[in-house]
């Protein structure tokens, strides 16, 4: 069970992800998340771990916490409120979960019902432990753009996180106006880079908790009056 030093993590991050200065709520959100992986999915391929939290960067502009997306969907067909619950299903957490069927979808597969339910209530999307369990079994499982998932890309044959957009969104080509001509797919291949260098960094093995003691049966001797009883070179009364 891997788990990650946040001090070295931080400062491993601080600078070339976010100039030299962090908010609150940036820590906030990447030790969250963190929290969540080392609980979860401690035991799984750390490039993952990088992806995911490059995922977050690019998805939540540098913020690393949930948030609704910028415009709530208008002029997307998604944007729209559904006739049902009166609710558009616009981007919303760690990796801007789109579409009434994916929050359906998400909800299914974690096991949500009743006030968090996505699709009844979206902005539970935004919830930063649903947001997290959504974004990590989400790329690990292939949800949003099966069959892309994070074993496809990072393998112990392949290490390929330039493709690994395909996870989420196929803009991997787009390139933005202000990100000086890197693709997207680029974007967040350095992002991922610089996680991953953090992560190996600040990693340290927990040890493996010892499985309980086997129940012992009570042993009950009945000593004749005069006789010795000794066990292991113990004289007991």
């Amino acid at each position: 069970m891997t788990t990650f030093d946040r001090k070295t993590f931080f400062d491993a991050v601080r600078e070339p992800l976010f100039s030299g200065s962090m908010t609150q709520q940036q820590v906030d959100g990447m030790n969250f998340k963190l929290d969540v992986w080392e609980s979860h999915h401690g035991n799984e391929d750390v490039r993952w771990l990088a992806y995911c939290m490059a995922t977050s960067m690019h998805e939540t502009a540098s913020k690393m916490w949930p948030l609704e997306e910028y415009g709530k969907g208008s002029g997307q067909p998604y944007g729209k409120p559904v006739p049902e619950t009166g609710y558009a299903y616009y981007g919303r957490g760690d990796v801007q979960l789109t579409w009434d069927y994916n929050y359906k979808n998400a909800t299914a597969r974690l096991g949500l019902s009743g006030d968090s339910d996505l699709y009844w209530h979206p902005s539970k999307a935004l919830d930063p432990k649903i947001s997290a369990d959504v974004m990590f079994l989400g790329m690990i499982q292939g949800w949003f753009r099966s069959p892309h998932t994070l074993g496809k890309y990072f393998s112990a044959s392949v290490n390929d996180a330039f493709n690994a957009r395909d996870i989420i969104n196929g803009d991997k080509n787009n390139v933005p106006t202000w990100s000086n001509g890197l693709s997207i797919g680029n974007l967040i291949a350095v992002y991922h880079d610089t996680f991953l260098v953090a992560l190996k960094m600040s990693a340290t093995d927990a040890p493996t908790p010892l499985p309980p003691p086997p129940d012992v049966p009570e042993i009950i001797m009945t000593v004749p009056e005069g006789v010795r009883l000794i066990i292991n070179g113990i004289e007991w009364p």
